[in-house]
């Protein structure tokens, strides 16, 4: 190939992604992976696309859900992402979650086989010198630190940060069957499911306002440099929802509806604590929502409290990182590049989007902008009636503070959801006026529709004349 190739710092989600991408545009790819020579707080393996906290990739329903709908977007867009999801996917009601190390060998193997992608083990300590021409960085929420100095040099600006955390895992053999019980929430049948993919750990009023005072009550790890570093509501440690109020675990990850004690059919828990296989084998099962920075002896100490789980061996307990990401709107373009030097561009967590799939929708969109730069093609992004084109717009757009607009809300970290998709005028029914619940799912469903059929155009329309062939 006589093609200059485009370098990829960093080797997650998004760079994984983003690599295949371009490559399978026909340009060759330098992907650069500092693990192997330097670990990170939170990854246990060298494997790329490593998932360090859950390993569900949430909701596959594409018809009323907006993550479902990035799912399908990402399928048809190729992505090898989904693809090795797919491959690997464990049962989770209706949700998509994978064997975790399944899903990160794949990856890994699909990318050391693609004749366009060289994969090199070392840290890039600075910004990418100007001669390698375009570049990615997808270095995610763990940064290394003189990178992560040298873009704060670059943009001016420091870099946002929030707090991630991690949820245990338990070996399965160490859960009591005679309390806890199978059953997905409202018995929902997910891809690879049957309806009763969790295990179900019931709590009543006592032991659950006994667990709360304890989450309360629990020794927690401190940070004192990380002072004033807020935490992302989408994965907010178990013990600062407790804290927020002794009823706000019943209506999150502890809540009881849908759920039916198989073993005491007649008595309804007060609060049930859920946990999803974790790998193909199922022998591991991770707490689902179970994200702490409780400290380890404490969390040994006060998840055994919970029924069920008396004696629960852990295979990882729970932790806490700080994830860095850029102020996006700010310093990077609708491609997103960096303003200041157009030859970098960002994807991933550090631009500012939460979630696996998001992560990796934005790899895939930069390899693609990457790759259609490349061959002189013009790329427009997608409309911002599709979930990544409505992802790409918060990113890059959305959120400001200024002068001119005191009072609009800061840019924050942002899961999809059809908050950031355009309004879709309500759909009607011959003969009934839609109320409640059945007009909001009836305008998901309609705003689902739409963001299949434009990120269809957009695929067919727009893209690089290799993919076009593809």
């Amino acid at each position: 190939m006589t093609q200059t190739p485009i370098h990829i710092v960093g080797g997650g989600l998004a760079g994984s992604e983003a690599a295949w991408q371009v490559a399978e545009a026909g340009i060759p790819v330098i992907l650069h992976e500092m693990r192997g020579v330097r670990p990170t707080d939170a990854h246990k393996t060298d494997s790329l696309a490593e998932l360090v906290c859950s390993n569900s990739f949430r909701s596959d329903d594409a018809t009323s859900n907006a993550v479902g709908v990035l799912h399908a977007e990402m399928r048809l867009g190729g992505s090898l992402i989904m693809r090795c999801a797919d491959r690997h996917q464990v049962p989770a009601g209706g949700a998509l979650a994978v064997d975790r190390d399944g899903f990160a060998e794949a990856v890994t193997a699909e990318i050391a086989r693609h004749p366009l992608i060289e994969v090199r083990r070392e840290e890039v300590e600075g910004l990418p010198p100007t001669e390698w021409g375009s570049t990615i960085v997808a270095t995610g929420p763990l940064t290394a630190p003189a990178l992560a100095d040298a873009i704060r040099a670059e943009t001016g600006a420091d870099a946002l940060a929030f707090f991630d955390a991690i949820a245990p895992i338990v070996h399965f053999e160490t859960i009591d069957l005679d309390k806890a019980w199978f059953q997905s929430r409202y018995d929902k049948v997910g891809p690879g499911g049957t309806g009763k993919d969790y295990v179900n750990c019931p709590l009543d009023r006592e032991q659950y306002e006994a667990f709360v005072a304890a989450l309360v009550a629990g020794d927690k790890t401190e940070f004192h440099e990380w002072e004033g570093t807020p935490y992302f509501d989408g994965c907010l440690p178990i013990e600062v929802m407790a804290e927020r109020g002794p009823e706000t675990l019943r209506h999150g990850p502890m809540k009881p509806m849908g759920l039916t004690n198989a073993h005491q059919p007649d008595i309804k828990a007060y609060a049930v604590v859920q946990l999803r296989q974790d790998n193909a084998l199922g022998t591991l099962y991770n707490m689902v929502g179970f994200q702490t920075k409780l400290k380890y002896a404490e969390q040994v100490r006060i998840f055994r409290t919970i029924p069920g789980l008396e004696n629960a061996e852990f295979a990882r307990l729970g932790g806490l990182h700080r994830n860095t990401y850029l102020n996006s709107p700010t310093l990077l373009d609708a491609s997103l590049r960096l303003r200041s030097r157009p030859q970098l561009r960002f994807a991933g967590q550090i631009t500012g989007c939460e979630g696996y799939v998001e992560s990796a929708s934005i790899g895939l969109l930069a390899g693609r902008f990457a790759a259609a730069e490349a061959l002189g093609e013009a790329l427009a992004p997608p409309p911002l009636t599709t979930a990544m084109g409505s992802l790409l717009g918060h990113i890059t757009g959305g959120h400001l503070v200024t002068d001119e607009e005191p009072g609009k809300r800061s840019f924050q970290p942002m899961n999809v959801n059809f908050g950031l998709f355009p309004p879709i005028e309500t759909p009607r029914e011959e003969g009934k006026r839609l109320r409640g619940k059945e007009k909001t799912n009836a305008k998901k469903q309609a705003m689902a529709r739409r963001a299949l059929a434009d990120f269809s155009d957009w695929l067919a329309g727009d893209r690089p004349a290799a993919m076009a062939a593809e």
